[in-house]
């Protein structure tokens, strides 16, 4: 199943936990990294913080929804995840955006994941990726709902 993984670091070596990460889903069972977006430095939403690098990566996937999600908590544990606080900061964050084009909600697991549609800093590098995909759901292109938005925060950052 092709599925669209978010991805942000905003402690540390912000760009040395995004590479770890990707590393590390590239060895993920039954999953093949297949493409990424350019990687973008952004505001934080939520408490005072620092600045985020963020990007998208395209996997091709066998696992199912919750065994993928379960595989992406390992590794954000592994890259040392504390989750201390609400949109905090955080050494690494990976959220599963899409998964094919299922509509999916259960306890802890929401696909498409539920604030994709507001949030420039997942929608310019998703609408890299996939300008005419098409959010299951609300049935518009990701380049439609990234365009109201404001992308201010939002700029190319180069590792």
């Amino acid at each position: 199943m092709l599925a669209y993984v978010g991805l942000g670091s905003n402690l540390g070596d912000r760009a040395g936990y995004l590479l770890k990460a990707l590393s590390l889903l590239s060895r993920l069972e039954k999953t093949r990294l297949l493409r990424l977006s350019p990687v973008y430095e952004t505001e934080p939403v939520g408490p005072p913080q620092p600045l985020y690098l963020n990007l998208v990566a395209e996997v091709d996937t066998e696992l199912s929804p919750r065994a993928f999600l379960e595989a992406l908590l390992t590794v954000e544990q592994s890259l040392g995840r504390e989750r201390k606080e609400p949109w905090g900061p955080r050494t690494i964050d990976l959220d599963l955006l899409l998964y094919g084009d299922l509509v999916l909600q259960e306890e802890g697991l929401e696909v498409p994941h539920p604030r994709l549609s507001q949030r420039a800093f997942v929608l310019v590098p998703l609408a890299d990726l996939i300008p005419e995909g098409r959010h299951p759901v609300l049935g518009r292109t990701f380049a439609e709902l990234l365009a109201p938005l404001d992308r201010k925060g939002v700029r190319p950052f180069v590792l």
